[in-house]
């Protein structure tokens, strides 16, 4: 039996030389453009325009990381007519440009969205969240190197991104508690509290593990 003909093909090498193939046996509109360390692609769309679109995207907002580039690429092509069959689902994925030691490393961003009625929307929300926690993890490392400014400066840089999870305010609030600057921590945990009193038991179980070193009447003030 004759094997059936590739109808889509990309490849995009570590040296940003890319090459693609539409084939007759993709259904139209169909089409590629390859350009300078890029290329796009789609079939099944609804017009000619959603290709040229997403180049045009590409090209304009060179100033964004790459994640975010690729959404607006993929919100370029929806406004421009996107797929004939409808929205359902969207995945986006960035890998580093080194090799690495560990595989689970190699994946800078691994969002996906498998259904939803709009999935670029919750695709770009998911990226605003792992960003977030981009910051909220060297936010971390940071207070493990005992550098209390910087992983301050990272919670907050994390709050601004994501301003309505209380787990960014939290973190924050047990930064400043634990370089003794109870006045600006203990209105941020109030806050906290009221809107969720898991946070209120949180608290009093962080200085058994360590991540909360205050006295026995600061850990009062600060939890009533």
């Amino acid at each position: 039996m004759m094997a059936k003909p590739i109808d889509k093909l990309l490849f995009l090498d570590s040296k940003g030389r890319a090459a693609a193939h539409t084939g007759d046996n993709c259904v139209e509109s169909a089409y590629h453009h390859v350009g300078k360390n890029f290329s796009v692609q789609a079939n099944m769309m609804l017009n000619d325009k959603v290709v040229p679109a997403m180049k045009t995207a590409f090209l304009e907002n060179s100033e964004l990381a790459l994640a975010e580039r690729v959404v607006k690429v993929l919100q370029a092509a929806q406004d421009a007519g996107g797929d004939i069959r409808g929205q359902q689902s969207a995945a986006l994925i960035v890998v580093g440009g080194t090799k690495v030691k560990n595989s689970w490393e190699d994946k800078k961003i691994d969002l996906r969205v498998d259904d939803n009625p709009e999935p670029l929307k919750e695709l770009n929300r998911l990226l605003t969240v792992a960003r977030a926690y981009e910051f909220m993890n060297k936010g971390d490392l940071a207070m493990e190197a005992e550098d209390v400014e910087e992983a301050l400066r990272l919670y907050s840089s994390a709050e601004k991104i994501f301003p309505e999870n209380l787990e960014m305010k939290y973190w924050k609030a047990v930064a400043l508690a634990n370089s003794k600057r109870f006045e600006e921590a203990i209105p941020v945990f109030k806050s906290i509290f009221e809107k969720d009193e898991n946070w209120r038991t949180m608290t009093l179980r962080l200085p058994d593990s360590g991540l909360l070193n205050v006295t026995e009447a600061e850990l009062d003030e600060i939890v009533n």
